[in-house]
């Protein structure tokens, strides 16, 4: 009789956990997939638009050169905090309020006429954007246990390579077209940045903050989830100052492997 209740019960467990992960990875992960890629098409649209700013414009190449830089200034600094709204406010919240805040920033770019225009609008895309991907990360950590961590992870950031995909044949569609005598680099800027203020919208009313407030998950699934993820967390957490932080060995390899890796696009 001791032995027949493990029976009963872990064919049960095991098909709660698969269909539980199975769930939440596609309700989840789909959705964030199509906002990276809807990320990365606004961030490189500059790209696909330069030849037709250089020639409407006259912006020289070090001008370019200097917006592509400018975005990273504001986008690195604010990384951080951006996680941190994430992990203490709301995941939800945050990662609407960014796409609506990069994509309206992307669809301004298209009034750009001076280089410093140019300039402001690349450092205000860099910080609209900043805080979506460790947001997306932390969040991720909200929802999968760690031996699915990973690969929700690398499914979510597959998106990449599929933005360049998609990218280049819309970019060179929109490019060759002018409507109400607007060139097609303006309206490029203008057509991708609208679909990350619609995105956002529908993030805020279709992601959820944590399991325990899922609706779409049933009352056990959302139990699962919530003591998997509890029994991951040490007992006691001891805060690292941030002059440590920056001086781990970890960190610092981490991010040269970051460093070289961005080296080659």
């Amino acid at each position: 009789m001791s032995v027949a209740v493990p029976r009963v019960i872990a064919p049960y467990s095991f098909q709660l956990a698969d269909r539980t992960r199975h769930q939440t990875a596609l309700r989840l992960l789909p959705f964030l997939f199509t906002l990276y890629v809807a990320n990365y098409l606004d961030r490189t649209s500059v790209a696909y638009a330069a030849i037709g700013m250089a020639r409407e414009l006259a912006f020289s190449d070090r001008v370019f050169g200097m917006g592509a830089g400018v975005f990273f200034i504001s986008y690195v600094a604010l990384q951080i905090p951006g996680a941190l709204l994430v992990e203490r406010w709301s995941a939800r919240r945050v990662i609407s309020l960014t796409m609506i805040a990069w994509g309206s920033m992307t669809a301004l770019t298209a009034l750009v006429h001076t280089p410093a225009q140019l300039y402001a609008a690349r450092f205000l895309l860099g910080a609209a954007e900043a805080g979506f991907f460790p947001g997306v990360i932390v969040y991720l950590s909200h929802w999968f246990i760690p031996e699915d961590r990973a690969k929700a992870t690398s499914n979510f950031m597959s998106a990449i390579p599929l933005s360049f995909v998609i990218g280049s044949p819309v970019a060179g569609l929109i490019l060759g077209h002018s409507w109400f005598a607007i060139t097609g680099w303006r309206w490029l800027f203008i057509i991708e940045g609208l679909p990350a203020i619609v995105l956002g919208i529908i993030a805020f009313f279709y992601l959820t903050d944590l399991p325990g407030q899922a609706t779409w998950l049933a009352a056990e699934q959302r139990q699962w989830i919530e003591s998997k993820l509890k029994e991951e967390k040490p007992a006691s957490v001891e805060a690292m100052p941030v002059g440590q932080a920056l001086r781990s060995c970890t960190n610092l390899m981490l991010a040269a492997v970051c460093l070289l890796n961005y080296f080659a696009y």
